[in-house]
């Protein structure tokens, strides 16, 4: 069977934080990940977490004015400031991963920017046994997003040479991309820490009828390849999210 992270930033966000934690517990989600809790203290979210038994698999660095920090070469000291936040945060909680957040940049010099402040999370994910994530976010809905696509990511993954730092595959922005998601996934497979998915084109559940991608045989070939974690649900559900999750049942068993 298939095992599904709930993404809360975008499920479940009709109730509050530790109450969504329970939702997705009792919906059958095997786990739970977040964009930005930090509004919502740490101590409700991990009672939240232990009562529930479900592990939290990431989270994102700030947003900041422009889809995060760290590829900005203006904003060294704010992008540092909130690697420490998610980390620290993160560990309160015990998360395994977090994810930096690049920004709209481009340029040699944004690369450097980025590839500094990566070698900086990368310590701190050392020390707290944590993973840092990148991910690749489409030009359709995030144009001049640092990242542009999976081979940009591996490419810098690469050039950064740290066990610490993995790629998030997102299934939603390989497609928006281009992409063909198993081909990406297979050459990628290895540098592959997370994975998350939604419907396409619209980022709606997956099961909707407008729904482009036939996600049942791709998380059968992701299982046959070896992946066995927990993907993420990171959708926007056209409703209350226990009624938009009729793929669950089915998906589970691929």
């Amino acid at each position: 069977m298939t095992a599904f992270s709930a993404n809360l930033g975008f499920l479940f966000t009709e109730y509050d934080l530790p109450e969504a934690i329970r939702q997705a517990h009792s919906c059958g989600f095997a786990a739970v990940e977040f964009h930005w809790p930090y509004d919502v203290s740490s101590d409700e979210v991990k009672a939240a977490l232990q009562q529930t038994g479900l592990p939290a698999l990431s989270l994102n660095t700030i947003r900041g004015d422009s889809m995060g920090l760290c590829a900005r070469v203006e904003k060294t000291s704010e992008a540092r400031a909130s690697i420490e936040q998610a980390f620290a945060y993160g560990t309160e909680i015990g998360a395994n991963a977090v994810h930096l957040m690049a920004g709209f940049a481009h340029g040699e010099r944004a690369k450097d920017c980025f590839l500094e402040n990566l070698a900086f999370a990368c310590d701190i994910a050392k020390t707290n046994k944590m993973t840092v994530l990148i991910e690749a976010l489409n030009h359709h809905d995030a144009n001049g997003y640092f990242l542009r696509d999976t081979d940009h990511v591996a490419e810098i993954i690469n050039q950064l040479g740290n066990p610490h730092c993995k790629m998030m595959f997102d299934c939603y922005h390989v497609v928006k991309s281009g992409g063909d998601i198993l081909n990406e996934f297979h050459k990628h497979f290895d540098m592959i820490g997370h994975i998350q998915f939604a419907g396409t084109p619209d980022r709606g559940a997956p099961d909707e009828a407008q729904n482009t991608t036939a996600y049942a045989p791709i998380f059968a070939a992701m299982k046959q390849a070896g992946w066995h974690a927990p993907i993420g649900a990171e959708y926007r559900p056209d409703g209350p999210t226990v009624q938009c999750l009729n793929w669950l049942l089915s998906y589970s068993k691929a």
